[in-house]
């Protein structure tokens, strides 16, 4: 049997880095405020798992950092969102609506059919 924790985290996965995708639209984020967001939203397990994946979308160059000095002492490192990552979101923004509601439709199927 697959566990309901097993399903979440596959599904987290895959839609983790448009997440991240969507709060870079608004401008560059430092990588623990992402991960604390996220976090709370129940889409990463947490920082551990925000920076491997900031390093996959950077390797895809769907997003860009740089290093900045801050006022408490230690440079933090800010993610933006590349050009590329802008076309990736708005992409999946066309695709997500039709796909939620061809599952949505399919699990009220399955759900009437068992009535």
């Amino acid at each position: 049997m697959v566990s309901d924790e097993k399903i979440s985290s596959s599904l987290r996965k895959g839609l983790a880095e448009f997440c991240v995708l969507a709060i870079l639209r608004s401008g560059s984020t430092y990588g623990l405020d992402m991960a604390r967001r996220l976090e709370k939203d129940g889409l990463i397990a947490g920082e551990s798992t925000l920076y491997p994946l900031m390093t996959r979308l950077q390797a895809s160059g769907l997003v860009e950092s740089a290093w900045t000095s801050s006022p408490s002492g230690r440079p933090r490192k800010y993610y933006t969102l590349s050009p590329t990552g802008v076309e990736a979101l708005e992409s999946f923004e066309r695709i997500w609506p039709p796909l939620r509601n061809a599952v949505d439709r399919t699990l009220g199927e399955e759900t009437a059919n068992e009535t």
